[in-house]
């Protein structure tokens, strides 16, 4: 496993999640790994109606104020995807 770490929500207060890595080492090509909040049983539900999650799948929310580390690591997902 390549993680490259990307932040943490500005907002924490602490440096702890939510979270955005990119794993470049999968045999699928890069992907986003996500740290945050458990999403409460209603938000799941609904969720659930339009993609049931699998077993070893979790819905989790981040916040808007993350939007600068996960476009940053869409970009690197996305660069380093063209180079596999």
């Amino acid at each position: 496993m390549a993680l490259v770490f990307f932040g943490t929500d500005p907002n924490s207060g602490g440096g702890n999640c939510p979270a955005v890595w990119v794993d470049t080492d999968t045999a699928q090509g890069p992907e986003l790994v996500l740290q945050g909040k458990f999403a409460d049983a209603t938000t799941q539900a609904a969720c659930g109606q339009d993609s049931p999650p699998a077993d070893d799948e979790g819905i989790v929310r981040i916040p808007l104020s993350m939007l600068e580390q996960i476009r940053r690591a869409c970009d690197a997902a996305e660069a380093a995807g063209t180079q596999l």
